[in-house]
């Protein structure tokens, strides 16, 4: 059974910064891309960082890049998210899957950036 288990998320101020985590079972987890999702209320779930299998290539989504780091350790089937100078916009439950395959989704970790 595939399974991805999100945690790290929290209440921090304006200008703060979280590492989230997400560790995989049921699946090669060093063969596939990872990516973090956000979903914000009343709005539509996006991706917000993806990383390539070996953790050589990554990508961003314009609004967090230069504050947010997608990291991997295979050896630990889990995929990091690291945060700064984090934003109020930033507030959303957050998830992870593999960007190629339709994954059920966890149950996410919440974010909140709020003073």
């Amino acid at each position: 059974q595939v399974q991805f288990v999100e945690s790290g998320g929290g209440l921090v101020h304006p200008g703060g910064s979280l590492r989230l985590s997400c560790e995989g079972s049921g699946i090669k987890f060093s063969a596939y891309t990872m990516g973090w999702y956000r979903q914000a209320p009343g709005k539509e779930r996006e991706l917000v960082a993806d990383i390539s299998s070996s953790g050589g290539v990554t990508t961003y989504r314009d609004s967090v890049k230069g504050r947010f780091t997608i990291l991997r350790e295979n050896d630990k089937n889990t995929v990091y998210l690291q945060m700064t100078s984090l934003k109020s916009e930033d507030t959303a439950v957050y998830y992870c899957r593999r960007t190629n395959i339709r994954d059920a989704w966890g149950q996410g970790t919440q974010v909140t950036v709020s003073s």
